[in-house]
């Protein structure tokens, strides 16, 4: 009997065959775009681990875990002064139980500062994001979400009118919101001179170990800018902790531990603000009528003009039979009951920075580059020896005379010692010796306060 051909079947096959290829064409597309992500992935791992090992870095771990035993984490911190914006870029590590050591810096600065865009923010967003994109270079990818990105602005914002600075600061914290990195409501905001030493204390502190040991001496700090000056130290006497004014103690909390800190800013005590006082200047106002501010601090004989504060004043020096005695009453009266002494500053090592470093450099008592160790009592000999021969031999600054002989009165009133022993440097173990340091220092560790509150 013959057989009669499935026609069912057959249609069944020819439908068959082209879904199967169909399904295997699938499978092996979806295979080779899984390969090609997966080596793609690998890839740029590799290049990753390579540009880190490029730029002399550590392998890094995920944060929060550990790599050869310890904890990688990053801080940003953006000091906005008044002549320029810098970052700095901070790498720490921890081993667990430890105080954590800083493995690596970046920094970049940018200049005008942020207060010469007060009347047109727009335009200072474009440096905040040269600097944030320095940022994003350095700190691996993988790091971004998990580190704090904070901007803290000083004397530049602090002089601005409080509608134009407030204006400045929420148009970074735009910019900051925007980008990959931990912003906290917090993230701007312009530092009191309090904080400024507070925060350089720190820095000192950690630099130089004494924050990881518990019972070890810390040292005190001294810096000299040109608005205000500020002192620090840990008091160890009750004594100072009992007669100190009011605002002239500071709580810190760090490491879980509770540091009560002598800490005061003298606002107007800075060089540049002395300078105008010692003149007979006033801040913020030019002489009246144009008048010439002559001063026995200056070199015999000069005559120029002088900008503070954008303001240009006509200034002179005079001729006197004794110029540092004529000079040092002056300097008196401008800080006659303007400073607190302390008699326990004589018992603590002091490290002095900024105009303090510049001064002694500049007269030859410490080394250009690398800082040194003086006496207080060398700012006077220098002072005097400036003064005298000024008339015959007029220092290429004619400031130095009277910038010595105050620094050397500054010193006095808060009660040094003449034979009291000061460091003078720029670094300490190759790092600067900046606020940013200790500023996000304390920023992280308070964000692992909140994080932990039962620690």
């Amino acid at each position: 009997m013959r057989k009669i051909p499935n026609n069912g079947n057959l249609k069944m096959t020819k439908v068959a065959y082209p879904l199967g290829l169909f399904v295997c064409l699938f499978i092996y597309v979806a295979y080779i775009k899984w390969h090609w992500a997966s080596a793609t992935q690998a890839f740029f791992s590799i290049t990753e681990v390579a540009s880190g090992a490029r730029r002399g870095q550590q392998a890094h771990s995920l944060p929060g875990t550990a790599a050869h035993g310890h904890e990688v984490f990053y801080g940003i911190m953006f000091d906005a002064g008044s002549t320029g914006t810098r970052v700095h870029i901070f790498q720490f590590a921890r081993q667990p139980g430890e105080t954590p050591t800083l493995t690596h810096e970046t920094f970049k600065a940018l200049k005008p500062g942020l207060s010469a865009y007060a009347d047109d923010v727009e335009k200072s967003t474009s440096g905040i994001q040269e600097l944030l994109d320095v940022a994003k270079k350095d700190i691996p990818f993988d790091f971004w979400k998990a580190t704090p990105l904070v901007l803290k602005a000083t004397a530049g914002l602090r002089l601005l009118p409080g509608e134009k600075a407030q204006k400045l600061l929420q148009k970074v914290k735009e910019v900051f919101k925007a980008s990959p990195f931990l912003v906290g409501d917090d993230c701007v905001s312009i530092m009191n001179g309090t904080d400024e030493g507070v925060s350089a204390w720190i820095t000192v502190n950690f630099l130089t170990g004494s924050l990881k040991t518990p019972g070890r001496s810390s040292v005190g700090m001294l810096d000299l800018g040109g608005g205000s000056t500020q002192i620090t130290f840990l008091p160890r006497v009750e004594d100072t902790l009992q007669t100190s004014p009011p605002g002239y103690l500071a709580s810190l909390q760090m490491f879980n531990r509770t540091y009560k800190l002598y800490a005061y800013s003298y606002l107007g005590l800075g060089l540049m603000s002395a300078r105008l006082a010692i003149l007979g200047g006033m801040e913020g106002k030019p002489a009246e009528n144009g008048k010439e501010l002559v001063s026995p601090c200056l070199s015999p004989g000069f005559t120029g003009e002088w900008e503070h504060a954008e303001i240009t004043y006509r200034i002179s020096g005079q001729k006197a039979v004794n110029l540092h005695e004529l000079c040092a009453s002056r300097v008196s009266e401008i800080l006659r009951n303007k400073v607190h002494r302390t008699e326990e500053v004589k018992d603590v090592d002091f490290y002095a920075f900024s105009y303090y470093y510049d001064l002694a450099a500049n007269v030859g008592l410490i080394d250009v580059e690398k800082g040194g160790n003086l006496v207080v009592g060398d700012f006077d000999i220098a002072a005097k020896y400036v003064c005298r021969t000024a008339e015959t031999h007029p220092p290429g600054n004619p400031f130095l005379c009277m910038d010595l002989t105050y620094i050397s009165l500054l010193l006095h009133e808060f009660g040094f010692p003449e034979n009291k022993v000061l460091k003078l440097t720029r670094k300490i173990n190759n790092v600067e010796t900046s606020w940013a340091l200790g500023a996000i220092f304390h920023y992280i560790d308070s964000l692992s306060r909140q994080k932990s509150p039962a620690s």
